[in-house]
């Protein structure tokens, strides 16, 4: 489950609803590409926008259109008992595994969060991964925490924000070593994460792969086979992306990316979200021209 690639697709949806056939859609393109697993509810499929219904909804369309291909659902939630039901939801449906982050309004403690953790794990019968992921959830994992968490019974994997390419090298070994057998290092953060399969990180979850899955699995598969040079250079023909990335968000790229070529409709996040306009929209079309889309 936790090896290659793992996609994550946009859920496409407005003030109406999800948009149930472009979501399948999404997933079939790719199931049919051969990624590794595919991430629903993730941060880029807008999980903290839906109710609990339509994310068991979102849970059960993903599974059936990927086809065989594992599926790890978001399942986290402010409270503990949300998460809990969610967890029930999703393995329901058939998830492979469960993607839980710290989401909370209060800033939480690290004792909190363990608790989260534990919790959840003595709930569920399908592997749990950890979510790190500073940026949403404003929590700051330290190294005794990936610990103590790796430790839980059900958790096999750690999804942690890669490390500067100059210093991969060193952290994913150094990760790799501290968690030991207890669960696997995968890494999200597209524009870096070259240099983190490379030095061993076993899994990326990606966002980018959830709209361009064949440009995303060049980077893996080169990285799997340790040829850095194909790896980069494969990255490198997608900077146009890393750059509008880091200037507007990934989300609102790849749904403006998205409906730009045919795969949604035009208006395919919520409210308050919007898609890129102007200049932004303008280098998006920009970039995309350079890319084949399959």
């Amino acid at each position: 489950m936790f090896a290659g690639l793992s996609a994550f697709p946009l859920t496409p949806m407005d003030e109406r609803g999800i948009d149930e056939a472009a979501f399948v859609r999404l997933v079939a393109r790719l199931a049919e590409a051969s990624v590794d697993s595919i991430g629903a509810l993730g941060s880029t499929g807008n999980y903290a926008y839906l109710q609990r219904e339509e994310r068991s909804r979102v849970a059960r369309l993903a599974v059936s259109a990927a086809g065989g291909t594992p599926v790890m659902v978001g399942v986290g939630a402010v409270r503990t008992k949300h998460v809990l039901e969610l967890a029930e939801d999703a393995q329901d449906a058939g998830a492979a595994a469960l993607l839980l982050a710290p989401v909370s309004y209060q800033p939480l403690h690290a004792d909190e969060v363990f608790d989260l953790y534990a919790e959840v794990d003595r709930h569920v019968s399908v592997p749990l991964c950890v979510y790190d992921n500073l940026g949403t959830t404003r929590f700051a994992f330290s190294d005794e925490l990936y610990l103590d968490v790796a430790r839980l019974a059900h958790v096999q994997a750690i999804k942690t924000p890669a490390p500067p390419t100059g210093e991969a090298a060193t952290r994913i070994p150094q990760l790799r070593e501290l968690i030991g057998a207890d669960a696997v290092v995968g890494v999200s953060g597209d524009s870096l994460a070259a240099a983190s399969l490379l030095a061993g990180a076993r899994t990326w979850f990606s966002v980018i792969g959830g709209l361009l899955p064949e440009a995303a699995l060049a980077i893996t598969r080169a990285a799997q086979a340790g040829d850095a040079e194909q790896a980069n250079e494969a990255s490198d023909r997608l900077n146009g992306f890393w750059a509008l990335f880091k200037t507007y968000g990934s989300l609102r790229v790849v749904a403006t990316a998205a409906a730009e070529l045919g795969l949604t409709q035009e208006v395919n996040m919520p409210r308050p979200l919007r898609p890129l306009d102007g200049p932004g929209r303008h280098r998006l079309e920009q970039v995309l021209a350079t890319v084949r889309v399959p």
